[in-house]
C-alpha cells in the first residue's frame, strides 16, 4: 500500500517543480531585465540555481502531504480526516505561494527588485498602500485570474489523489519498494539543499540566495530568486543594529574621511560620536541678506532619463537648460533608493541603512539632530501634494526641525488626482503663492516634494498647456523609458519645473534665492544602450540621480565632477552661507577637500537583510556584502563587469577600508544621531 503514496507525492512534487519552472520563465520573458542576447552561460547558470531553489520549494510545500502519508496505522490514505487535512494544507498554502508570486511580478514592474520581507513595510500605511495598489495595477483581473488558477491547482491535486491513493495497489516486490523510498529521500535532502556536489556531511551549507548572485550583474541575479523562499530568507534574518566592535575598531579612519576627532569613550555603553565644529567659511557667498533655499525633490527621476546625462529623447530641457546656468553636479547619488530614505538622507546626512523598513518607520530614532537647524534666521516649510504620513515622513519632518510648517494633503486649494494628492503643477502653484506671501525681511528655507513621476503616471488635465507625446515601444526602451506613460510623467514632471522657475522670477523671489534640485532615485528603466554596460549592470542606475544648486545671480555656473552626495547638501548650503553649526553625521561640504583624496561617497546597491553596500568614485565603484565579503572594484563606466581589483591593488585597499567602515559608522550613527541621547 506505500507506493501509491510514494507516487502521489513524486508526481505532486514534479507537478509544483514545473509549475514554479514555468513561473520562472515566465519573469525571464515577461518581466525581468536580463538581455537574453548577452546572457550566454551566465544565464543558463543563473537559471539553474533557479530550478533548484523551484525544487526546494516543491520539496518542503510536500513535506507536510508527506507526513500525513507515512504514519504507520492512520494516514491520509485510508482515513477520511486525515485526507482533508492534507487537503486543507495544499487549499491554504498553494493560494498564498500563488499570491506572492503574483505580488512579486508587480513589486519588480514597479521597483525592479524580488518581492522580500521589507515588503511588509507597506501594511504601516495600509489605506496609502491599497489605493496606490488599486490606481496602479488591475486588481479585479488579477484577482480572479488568481482564484482561478488556485482552483485548477487544487482540481489537479484532487485528481491526482484519484489516480494514486484511490486505486488499488498492484503488487511490487518490497526490495523495490524500499530501494524507491531511499531514492526519494536522498533526492529529498539533496533538493532541499539544492546541491549535489561539494556538501559537508557534518555541516552542510544549503544553496544559498547569495549564490545567484555570483555573476556580479544584479538584474541577473535577480532572475535566480525564488519569491517565496527568498522571503522567508530577508525575514529570518539577524535583527542586528550595528557592529560597535568594528566601528571602534577603526574609528581613525573613520575619523580621517569625515575630518573629526577620533570619538574616545571610557564608557564602553556610550555610542562614539564622529562630531566636529565647522566655523563660518570665508569667502563665500557675498549677499546683503542671506538668501533663500528652495530644495525641490525630483520624485524617480534618475540621471539616465534626463537629457543633461545623455538621454536620447531629450524628455528635460528645463532641467537641462537650468543645469547649464548652475552649479552642476555630475556624478551625484543618493545613498538609496526610496523617497523616504531619500528624505531621511538629506534632512540627517546620514545613509538610512535600515535593513527591514525605512528609519523614518522606526520610533526608536526620532527625533534626529539636523544641520537644517543651524539655520536659525530662515523660515522653514515643507510641501508636499499627498499625505506626509507614508513612511511616517512627517515624524522625521517635524520632530528633527521643530519650527518648520508642513503643509500637506487636506492643506490645498487644489484637489487630488490621484494617490500621491494634487499634480506637481498644482504644487509649485500653490508653494509659489505661499513664498509671495512670506515676511520680505525673513529668508525662508522651503522642501518641495513632487510625486507625479511615480505609477500611477497621472496627468491632470489642467496642465498649462503640456502635450502628450507617443513613441514607438522600440524607440522608448532603446532611451530607457518602459512605457510612455513613464515618459510622458518625465516630460510632465520637468515642464511643471519650467513652469515653477517661471513663477519664482514672476514674483520676485529667483534672484535671491538658491534651488537646489536633486532626484530621489530612478524609476523603473528598460535597458541604456546609450549608457556603459556597467552603469546599470552593478545597479548605479538607480542611485545617480541630478545634483544641481542654481542661483545664478549668486553662484557662478560650474561642474564638479568628483563624485558627490545627497547627504553633503546641507553642510555645503551652509558652508556658503557662513553658517557656525555642528555635524556629527556622515554628510561634508563639497567645498571641502576630500582627506581620503578622490572623494568617494557611501551607496547601497541592494536593501534588505543582506545589503549590498559600497562606495564609489567618479571612475570607480568598490562593493561588498555587508559583512566584507565578496568585495570587488569596478570602473563605472566600463563596458563589462569585470573585478579590477587584483589590477589596482592600492585603490581596492583604499576603497575597500572606506565602504564598510562608513556602512557600520552610518548603522551607529542613526541611533547616536538621536536628540534625547545629548540634550542638556
Amino acid at each position: 500500500m506505500f507506493f501509491p503514496r510514494l507516487r502521489y507525492l513524486v508526481c505532486g512534487i514534479a507537478a509544483l517543480f514545473i509549475l514554479f519552472a514555468g513561473l520562472r520563465l515566465g519573469f525571464l520573458f515577461g518581466a525581468s531585465d536580463v538581455s537574453l542576447s548577452s546572457g550566454g552561460a551566465v544565464l543558463l547558470e543563473t537559471l539553474g540555481i533557479g530550478f533548484r531553489f523551484d525544487l526546494r520549494l516543491a520539496i518542503l510545500l510536500m513535506l507536510p502531504p508527506a507526513l500525513l502519508l507515512v504514519l504507520p496505522r492512520k494516514n491520509a490514505q485510508d482515513t477520511r480526516g486525515l485526507r482533508w487535512a492534507l487537503r486543507a494544507w495544499l487549499g491554504v498554502a498553494l493560494p498564498f505561494v500563488g499570491l506572492v508570486y503574483i505580488v512579486d511580478f508587480g513589486y519588480y514592474a514597479w521597483l525592479g527588485l524580488r518581492v522580500n520581507a521589507s515588503v511588509f513595510r507597506f501594511f504601516s500605511n495600509p489605506d496609502i498602500s491599497a489605493q496606490l495598489v488599486w490606481e496602479h495595477y488591475p486588481v479585479i483581473a488579477l484577482t480572479l485570474i488568481w482564484l482561478f488558477a488556485s482552483a485548477a491547482l487544487l482540481s489537479s491535486f484532487v485528481w491526482l489523489e484519484r489516480r494514486t491513493l484511490d486505486r488499488a495497489a498492484l503488487p511490487v516486490r518490497k526490495r523495490g519498494v524500499a530501494a524507491a523510498v531511499v531514492i526519494v529521500i536522498v533526492v529529498g535532502v539533496l533538493g532541499i539543499l539544492g546541491r549535489v556536489s561539494n556538501i559537508n556531511l557534518e555541516n552542510p551549507v544549503p544553496l544559498r540566495w547569495s549564490d545567484a548572485f555570483f555573476s556580479g550583474n544584479t538584474r541577473m541575479g535577480a532572475l535566480g530568486l525564488n519569491p517565496v523562499i527568498f522571503i522567508w530568507d530577508t525575514w529570518s534574518a539577524s535583527p542586528d543594529h550595528y557592529d560597535l566592535a568594528y566601528v571602534n575598531e577603526h574609528a581613525k579612519e573613520i575619523a580621517a574621511y569625515l575630518g573629526a576627532s577620533v570619538p574616545v569613550t571610557a564608557d564602553k555603553d556610550l555610542l562614539p560620536r564622529f562630531e566636529r565644529h565647522i566655523p563660518p567659511q570665508p569667502h563665500r557667498l557675498e549677499f546683503a541678506t542671506p538668501p533663500n533655499i528652495v530644495f525641490i525633490h525630483l520624485e524617480s527621476l534618475g540621471g539616465s532619463v534626463t537629457g543633461l546625462h545623455g538621454n536620447p529623447l531629450d524628455p528635460t530641457p528645463h532641467l537641462d537648460r537650468l543645469a547649464r546656468e548652475s552649479w552642476f553636479l555630475r556624478n551625484f547619488y543618493v545613498p538609496v533608493t526610496g523617497t523616504a530614505k531619500t528624505v531621511w538622507g538629506l534632512f540627517t546626512g546620514i545613509p538610512d541603512v535600515s535593513r527591514t523598513k525605512s528609519a523614518t518607520r522606526n520610533p526608536f530614532l526620532l527625533p534626529q539632530q539636523s544641520v537644517l537647524n543651524a539655520f536659525t534666521k530662515h523660515d522653514k516649510l515643507y510641501a508636499i501634494g499627498g499625505s506626509a504620513g507614508w513612511a511616517n515622513m512627517s515624524a522625521l519632518i517635524k520632530s528633527s526641525v521643530p519650527d518648520i510648517r508642513l503643509y500637506e494633503e487636506g492643506d490645498w486649494r487644489s484637489s487630488n488626482i490621484d494617490v500621491w494628492g494634487i499634480s506637481d503643477l498644482a504644487l509649485f502653484k500653490e508653494v509659489d503663492a505661499l513664498l509671495r506671501r512670506q515676511p520680505k525681511d525673513r529668508p525662508f528655507i522651503a522642501f518641495v516634494q513632487t510625486a507625479d513621476n511615480h505609477p500611477p503616471f497621472t496627468i491632470p488635465k489642467d496642465n498649462d498647456g503640456f502635450e502628450l507625446k507617443t513613441q514607438p515601444d522600440d524607440v522608448l526602451h532603446r532611451s530607457g523609458f518602459r512605457s510612455n506613460a513613464q515618459y510622458n510623467a518625465v516630460r510632465f514632471l520637468d515642464h511643471s519645473l519650467g513652469r515653477f522657475i517661471e513663477m519664482a522670477k514672476e514674483s520676485g523671489y529667483y534672484d535671491n534665492t538658491i534651488f537646489v534640485l536633486y532626484g530621489d532615485h530612478n524609476g523603473r528603466v528598460a535597458d541604456l544602450p546609450f549608457k556603459p554596460r556597467a552603469y546599470t549592470d552593478l545597479n548605479l542606475e538607480s542611485l545617480h540621480v541630478p545634483g544641481i544648486i542654481h542661483a545664478p545671480r549668486l553662484i557662478a555656473p560650474r561642474v564638479t565632477d568628483e563624485a558627490t552626495s545627497l547627504l553633503d547638501f546641507l553642510p555645503t548650503l551652509a558652508g556658503l552661507l557662513r553658517l557656525d553649526y555642528c555635524n556629527a553625521t556622515m554628510g561634508r561640504d563639497i567645498e571641502h577637500p576630500a582627506p581620503e583624496g578622490e572623494r568617494a561617497v557611501p551607496v547601497i546597491l541592494r536593501e534588505g537583510a543582506f545589503p549590498l553596500i559600497g562606495v564609489v568614485t567618479s571612475r570607480y565603484l568598490l562593493r561588498m556584502n555587508a559583512d566584507g565579503s565578496d568585495a570587488g572594484l569596478y570602473a563605472v563606466d566600463a563596458d563589462d563587469v569585470k573585478n579590477l581589483a587584483d589590477e589596482n591593488p592600492q585603490e581596492f585597499a583604499r576603497l575597500s577600508a572606506l565602504a564598510r567602515g562608513l556602512h557600520e559608522a552610518a548603522r551607529v550613527m542613526l541611533y547616536s544621531n538621536k536628540v534625547e541621547e545629548h540634550s542638556e
